[in-house]
């Protein structure tokens, strides 16, 4: 009897430890930015688990992207330098696993670097606006706003009973967070929310990473999605002074 029981123990540990390799090959296969990403970006300044793109002058707030689920951050540097040359310093971070949701709190390293800053937005893309509704829910006194990106909260982070300000931007030809799932969790949204509809777009286009398994193809370019989402969010944040 004991070595029956020792037996299936140790096929049960077999199994997890390959259920945990495997989980972990899956989170290193991730989307890197595009090569017309590439040539568009200058080089972002990378540093200490971030890629940020600052302003050339004095900035008017600060802006945080939590990536996608397996997307490289410096696939969101041509939106990060767009949105620095509106001048808001905008930082997109490394997360574990390549997961933003194992790092909600991220956010506060970049806070804690630029003490000067006086207003911070904080969003993300797909899972990475989970993580940023996380982290905007947790520390209201923190944030001035926040933006999603393909992106809705869960019931148990509902902003309903809120004056939160947030910007919802979504596509019509997203495959996963589709323009269906954005009307059913409305009722989730602070009454201080804006949607924006991105006609033609689609998923994989909040980013510039290429094509994504699940998403619909786009009726846009990507440079041209990026560059109505760099316009929404600047309208939104100069509607928000």
């Amino acid at each position: 009897m004991k070595k029956w029981l020792k037996y299936m123990l140790l096929s049960l540990l077999a199994l997890i430890s390959v259920g945990v390799l495997f989980f972990f090959i899956w989170t290193q296969q991730t989307y890197e930015p595009s090569e017309e990403m590439t040539r568009l970006v200058e080089e972002p300044n990378q540093t200490d688990g971030w890629v940020v793109h600052e302003p050339r002058g004095n900035a008017k707030g600060g802006i945080i992207i939590y990536p996608g689920a397996k997307v490289e951050p410096e696939a969101y540097s041509y939106l990060a330098q767009q949105l620095a040359s509106n001048g808001y310093i905008t930082g997109i971070p490394n997360v574990t696993l390549n997961l933003p949701i194992l790092n909600t709190n991220k956010a506060e390293e970049m806070m804690d670097r630029y003490p000067e800053v006086g207003e911070w937005y904080v969003g993300g893309h797909s899972l990475g606006g989970v993580a940023a509704v996380s982290f905007v829910k947790e520390h209201p006194g923190k944030t001035d706003g926040l933006i999603l990106l393909a992106s809705y909260p869960t019931e148990g982070k509902s902003f309903a009973d809120t004056e939160t300000p947030i910007l919802s931007i979504y596509a019509e030809n997203d495959g996963l967070t589709t323009e269906s799932k954005i009307k059913e969790t409305k009722p989730l949204l602070s009454k201080e929310t804006t949607l924006h509809k991105i006609e033609g777009g689609n998923h994989a286009q909040f980013g510039m990473y290429g094509s994504q398994k699940g998403d619909q193809p786009a009726e846009i370019p990507a440079k041209t999605q990026q560059e109505i989402i760099v316009r929404t969010i600047h309208k939104w944040l100069e509607d928000q002074s």
